[in-house]
């Protein structure tokens, strides 16, 4: 099974799955409005517009799981990201990461690109994983690291790929 196959959801409550971002370079973040780390949205939202004609697709998945701190529903998440922060790229519906209910995708990311000391479970909101061009996990970052500072890592994927 590859990434592309993994069905998620919208935030409309359609069915769908990551086949449209075939061949792009993939950030997907869980994220929440809440948090502490929130003020990362403005970062990805640049990193978006930057790179999204290049090749590049920021993909967001809320998540309520840790201090409940994505508190809303899939309409009021939507609306916070676009008015707060200005949010223009695909926010999913808001989804678990860890334990019993975790989102497949989740599970996916999780079972190929393990976090600090080798652990599976994602520690925080705005975990984000870094997706090549065939769908291979090629890092994973942690919360506290900005989307100015992994820029450089997207960069070389994006470049990569121009040359193949």
């Amino acid at each position: 099974m590859s990434i592309y196959d993994i069905e998620i959801g919208t935030a409309k409550g359609e069915r769908a799955s990551l086949a449209p971002y075939q061949g792009k370079v993939m950030l997907i973040v869980n994220t929440a409005t809440k948090c502490g780390l929130a003020p990362q949205f403005d970062g990805l939202e640049r990193l978006h517009q930057t790179y999204k004609d290049k090749g590049l697709a920021v993909l967001g998945f809320p998540c309520g799981q840790f201090a409940n701190q994505e508190p809303g529903d899939n309409d009021s998440i939507q609306e916070a990201c676009k008015i707060n922060f200005g949010v223009t790229f695909p926010l999913y519906a808001k989804v678990d990461v860890n334990g019993a209910n975790a989102h497949p995708l989740f599970d996916f990311l999780t079972s190929k690109s393990k976090g600090f000391l080798g652990t599976k479970a994602i520690k925080w909101n705005f975990t984000k994983f870094l997706v090549d061009q065939d769908g291979r996990i090629v890092k994973r970052f942690a919360p506290t690291d900005t989307p100015e500072k992994i820029e450089s890592h997207i960069v070389k994927l994006l470049n990569a790929g121009a040359q193949v």
